[in-house]
């Protein structure tokens, strides 16, 4: 595997300023901006929405990269893409029709993403692959910034790599929750390539510091 890329999460940043937050962590070699939607109904917490996608889209030039944790999550999925989102993922319980759901994120001109939580099974993927760009995996319940990683993560995320593998279509495997410098390479053996870091990277001082640590560790695997 030779490419990585980091993510970091605003979920942990630093809300009053938001912009300021976003250009210092692509600074620090930041690949991917994380954005993660919550609407306290799909999971107990409520977020941010596609104005502070709009809002901070002008500061940066990497992907935003936008994870929806709402339920039903079709209306909401136009907005994000005018407001300048270029990965939406979501997760099969939120959908009630999966494959329309990945064909209209792909009909906005985004990539495509399809989320599992830790208890998720991975039979969805059967039917899809062909339509995915990008797979989560979570290694937290979502709902939360600075949970601890589930082990039990990376068999699923291995798993995982051997279907992309297998189908032949060029699909990003991303891991959220819990990812750290100590972990990190742990993560990136069993399969991953993407890497979401919320409270890991923006609950330190120097961000360029732990992204480079991350880059260390990755270039051991």
């Amino acid at each position: 595997m030779s490419t990585y890329r980091i993510a970091p999460s605003i979920l942990s940043a630093d809300f009053a300023r938001l912009g300021e937050e976003v250009r210092n962590v692509v600074t620090a070699g930041a690949d991917i901006i994380h954005f993660d939607v919550m609407d306290n109904h799909y999971v107990p917490n409520l977020t941010i929405g596609p104005l502070v996608c709009e809002a901070i889209r002008p500061h940066v030039q990497v992907p935003i990269d936008v994870h929806l944790m709402v339920k039903p999550v079709d209306r909401i999925i136009p907005d994000f893409a005018k407001a300048g989102a270029n990965i939406i993922s979501f997760h099969p319980e939120a959908s009630e029709h999966i494959d329309r759901t990945l064909q209209l994120i792909r009909d906005q001109g985004c990539k495509a993403g399809l989320v599992f939580n830790p208890a998720t099974p991975l039979d969805y993927l059967d039917h899809v692959m062909d339509k995915l760009d990008l797979i989560l995996i979570m290694s937290v319940n979502p709902g939360f910034g600075g949970q601890s990683f589930i082990p039990q993560a990376l068999k699923k995320i291995a798993a995982v790599r051997q279907m992309i593998d297998a189908s032949g279509h060029e699909i990003m495997l991303e891991v959220d929750g819990g990812v750290k410098v100590d972990n990190i390479a742990e993560v990136a053996k069993a399969g991953a390539d993407t890497f979401v870091a919320g409270s890991a990277i923006f609950g330190k001082p120097d961000y360029k510091a732990v992204i480079d640590a991350m880059r260390q560790q990755l270039a051991s695997v």
